[in-house]
Formats: C-alpha cells, sequence, structure tokens
C-alpha cells in the first residue's frame, strides 16, 4: 500500500483559519458507506441522524499550552550559562520519570546534550537524550503538573503550522467537554458540538460516554516513508473507564450503535477492546468485548482493518497522505470513493482541517 494512494489536491483557500461561530452552524457532509451517497447539511442537522439507544463516545482529553519560546542557554569555560539563541520547544508527553518530558525543538539542530532552555525564572529545562525519531528528552525540575501549570502561564496555544494567527483564548482550541488536560492538539472532532446541541441530543434519548486520549504529535507526524506498512505511530496514553466499557458492552449486546466522535476516540476503541481480545472471546463467545484500560497504545488503522466497537464516526477533514485519512478510508471501506469523497468536499467549499466542517460516516 503506497502513501501517494491517499493524495489529494487541496487549494489553500479550502483551510480553515477560524472555528465557525456558532460552532454546530459548521458544515456536515453525511456519508452512507454502504450506497455510497452522501448528502450536504448542517451540523446541528446531525439530530436526524442520530437513534434513540446510541452511544456517543468522544475523546474528553484537554489541551494546555504546549508550545513554548525560550533562550538556549549553554555552559561556558567558567561553568556560566550564556545564551546562544531563541528556541522553539513543543511539550510532546512527560515520561515515567519525574519531570522528563519528550519534546520537539526547532531549531532542533542546536539543541544538544547538556544544553539548557530557560523559558523564564523558574522554569528552565536541561537536553539529556536526543532520540532517533527526532524527538529530545529533557528534565525540568517540576513535577508533571507544575510543568503543565507553567506551560499555560507562559507558553502558547499549540495550534497547527497551518493555523496562522493563535486564537486569543486557550477555548477556541478546545472542546466544551475537555475535562482531563494532557493533550498537545485538540481532538477538533468535538468542536462542532455546543451544550444546547448536547441537551437536545440528551433529550432523544441517546447516551454518552466518555474516553481519554491525550492527543501527541504521532497523530499528526507526516507519512514519510514510500510503503504505507514502514510507517510507525507514536504512543499516546489513553483510558477507557469501567462506566464507559459497561455502556459499550450493553450497547453491542443488543445491537445498539456505538458512534465515535472523533478518530482519537476510534483509535483507544479499537485497540483496547483487541488487548483482550482472546479472552473475551473464550468469555462471552465473541471478540468484541471491551474492559476498562489505562496505558499506552499505537494502533495504525488501515484500510482492511476489521473494526470491532465503531460503527459509524463523527470527523473532521484531515490532512493529504496522513495517518488520520488512512483511518477514515479504512472505516468507509473504499479508499477510491473517501477521496471522492473530498474531492466533493473541494468543489462545494467545505472548510478543511482543524477548525474545519465535519462529516458523519455510518
Amino acid at each position: 500500500m503506497l502513501t501517494k494512494d491517499f493524495d489529494y489536491n487541496l487549494p489553500r483557500e479550502c483551510i480553515a483559519q477560524q472555528p465557525t461561530i456558532p460552532r454546530d452552524h459548521s458544515r456536515l457532509m453525511v456519508v452512507d458507506k454502504q450506497t455510497h451517497q452522501i448528502n450536504h447539511q448542517r451540523f446541528f442537522d446531525i439530530l436526524e441522524h442520530l437513534q434513540p439507544g446510541d452511544v456517543l463516545v468522544w475523546n474528553n482529553s484537554k489541551v494546555f499550552k504546549a508550545r513554548l519560546f525560550g533562550r538556549l542557554l549553554s555552559q561556558n569555560n567558567q561553568g556560566l550559562w550564556e545564551h546562544q539563541r531563541d528556541v522553539e520547544v513543543f511539550l510532546v508527553r512527560p515520561q515515567e520519570n519525574v519531570g522528563v518530558w519528550h519534546v520537539m525543538a526547532k531549531p532542533g539542530k542546536h539543541v544538544q546534550n547538556g544544553t539548557r532552555v530557560e523559558f523564564a525564572p523558574d522554569f528552565t529545562c536541561d537536553v539529556v537524550a536526543r532520540k532517533r525519531d527526532g524527538t529530545i528528552l529533557v528534565q525540568f525540575s517540576d513535577d508533571e503538573q507544575t510543568v503543565r501549570e507553567k506551560a499555560n502561564k507562559y507558553g502558547h496555544i499549540p495550534v497547527p503550522p497551518y493555523v496562522k494567527d493563535e486564537p486569543h483564548e486557550l477555548e477556541s482550541y478546545q472542546t466544551v467537554y475537555a475535562k482531563h488536560e494532557g493533550s498537545v492538539a485538540a481532538p477538533t472532532a468535538g468542536f462542532h458540538f455546543t451544550q444546547e446541541l448536547i441537551e437536545k441530543i440528551k433529550a432523544k434519548g441517546v447516551e454518552f460516554a466518555e474516553v481519554t486520549l491525550h492527543v501527541g504529535l504521532g497523530t499528526f507526524l507526516p507519512v514519510k516513508s514510500e510503503n504505507v506498512e514502514d510507517h510507525t505511530m507514536h504512543s499516546e496514553w489513553v483510558e477507557v473507564s469501567e462506566e464507559t466499557a459497561q455502556k459499550i458492552n450493553r450497547a453491542k449486546a443488543v445491537g445498539r450503535r456505538v458512534i465515535a466522535v472523533g478518530t482519537t476516540t476510534v483509535r483507544t476503541l479499537e485497540a483496547v477492546v483487541r488487548m483482550t481480545a482472546s479472552l473475551e472471546k473464550q468469555t462471552h463467545g465473541d471478540d468484541h468485548h471491551i474492559r476498562p484500560h489505562q496505558g499506552e497504545i499505537n494502533l495504525f488503522i488501515l484500510p482492511g482493518f476489521e473494526f470491532k466497537v465503531v460503527d459509524a464516526l463523527i470527523t473532521n477533514f484531515h490532512l493529504p497522505r496522513s495517518t488520520l485519512l488512512m483511518l477514515i478510508s479504512a472505516f468507509i471501506g473504499d479508499t477510491e470513493f473517501t477521496l471522492w469523497c473530498y474531492n466533493q468536499a473541494v468543489a462545494e467549499k467545505y472548510r478543511f482541517f482543524s477548525f474545519g466542517d465535519a462529516m458523519f460516516i455510518a
């Protein structure tokens, strides 16, 4: 399977720079993956496509200000720290050791072992190792929670590079249901929900369930290999609670739909169900039963993948040649039709990427 098979032409003017206001007035492409029919609506019309008893599962991870600008320092012969240049540091994820983080740096070649980055007088980190995957290990003197607190004080909203202007408020790059802080990029399929729309969905008899996947750069890193299978996904931390597992299992047992909000939710559910699939087949007679879980996942979903949990999907429009577009192609079950949908979206002037419009695929 070749990376170029997931390419499409996207004019620059189709890339959304700001969220739609109100959020639920963004456009919605409704895709029937069985009949290959599409309809053009608004996101608040999602109510028409949800049924009593559906379980809508979203990712409640909360974004923090992971983009930091600092001064790169190195020690002179007298052991004093001297300013070498300014650098940008992007916090990717914490490690088990207290204060140790994976980060990306720009320009990265100057950030060498033994250097220090100062973001503020009370906020610095020391470079301890450079990794083969391009990330850098740094050591803060603060614990994970304090690092995030200081990042939120001194840092910037980690909007993707295709968004040219940083929003004034972090809430602009946050879902209305964000709860557990830890993501360096927003689970953007949830941007379209407003509290008012959520209440209307509840009133229709739809259940809600939550997972947590702290979104890292692995979700968005480009596929550089010619063959898709040669790409390695970075690990991301997830949690599926006992309550969420029970809601999903009850729904699946009686044939009710599980609808994922976003690709992060899809990867969480489909990865976790596979961790105990053989045991569940022995215990429950099938391998679609999901258990509570906390830990790392790095599931790479490609066309041909068998979905065991997710029946329908709400998602945004994704970058060409990306792992996210590959997941959408797998879920629709037809890469050619997926790209046709994307080309239709371009022709209809849909807004793409993080602040863009949505698809409902069922």
